[in-house]
């Protein structure tokens, strides 16, 4: 049986240290899942979990974005959101060392460095979302407010209509 401590992430880490009310969940999973896959193992409402996704602006600044797992990053009202000419997805295999999460359990809370943070302005719509709780098989529930406490947030239309 595995203890408390073997799924300490550092986004639990962080929120156990913010003493912001939060709910970890975790859930047997050998590999990577797509987000609406792991909104079905859940029985959780895909409008309200969001994925995280690293990018690296043309002035070569990186960015993190929050969107609803069933969407697409638009590309051009991301780099539009922080003021970049345009934008390009961080490559699976430079991801680890850049944050230190892997691909399918990137954490917004608890990178390595704190990257500016856009979340889609749909989250502002529910009173609790999830996202990866920084390891693939952990979700964690919150409320947006509370999030933008321990990540600085902006919110902003991300998404591909």
């Amino acid at each position: 049986m595995a203890k408390e401590h073997d799924h300490k992430t550092n986004a639990v880490r962080a929120l156990d240290a913010s003493g912001l009310a939060y709910e970890a969940r975790f859930f047997d999973c050998p590999e990577a899942l797509s987000g609406t896959e792991v909104t079905r193992m859940l029985g959780l409402d895909p409008d309200r979990v969001f994925k995280t996704l690293v990018t690296q602006g043309k002035s070569g600044e990186h960015y993190v974005f929050m969107i609803p797992v069933a969407c697409e990053l638009d590309l051009k009202k991301a780099a539009a959101a922080v003021g970049e000419k345009a934008m390009a997805m961080v490559k699976s295999r430079e991801l680890l060392p850049l944050t230190g999460y892997v691909h399918g359990g990137c954490s917004p809370i608890g990178m390595k460095k704190l990257f500016p943070t856009t979340i889609d302005e749909t989250a502002a719509l529910y009173e609790r979302i999830a996202f990866s709780g920084g390891r693939i098989g952990c979700q964690i529930e919150m409320s947006p407010v509370d999030l933008a406490r321990i990540v600085p947030l902006e919110h902003a239309d991300l998404t591909v209509v």
